[in-house]
């Protein structure tokens, strides 16, 4: 039996493809296989999600794409993480371990002893 698929909260998107491109540049599809890779087959990030965060972070500035040759030598946009998206994965990364720990907390508190 198949384990229900999970859902990202809104923004969630974004952090992961920050962190992500921290490790270096990559082409669209490796950054959704590295997610999928990294969250142990949970999380699969379509290209209807991911091609659309990608040109969002671009539009923001905090990645920068370049045109090169891929694994199989085809033709591949490739994402890097600008200082800018540094800063931003940062802050993100402090914003989501806060709201963890604090849901954490709550669902702590509901549990009967």
């Amino acid at each position: 039996m198949t384990r229900p698929r999970l859902e990202l909260p809104q923004g969630t998107l974004d952090l992961l493809i920050l962190r992500t491109l921290s490790l270096g540049a990559q082409h669209g599809w490796a950054i959704s296989e590295r997610i999928k890779q990294v969250s142990r087959d949970e999380l699969h990030i379509q290209q209807g999600s991911l091609y659309p965060a990608l040109h969002r972070l671009e539009r923001r500035g905090w990645i920068a794409a370049t045109w090169g040759a891929s694994d199989n030598n085809r033709r591949a946009k490739y994402y890097e993480l600008t200082t800018t998206g540094r800063r931003q994965l940062e802050a993100d990364s402090n914003e989501w371990h806060r709201m963890v720990a604090a849901v954490e907390l709550v669902l702590a508190g509901s549990r009967k002893p």
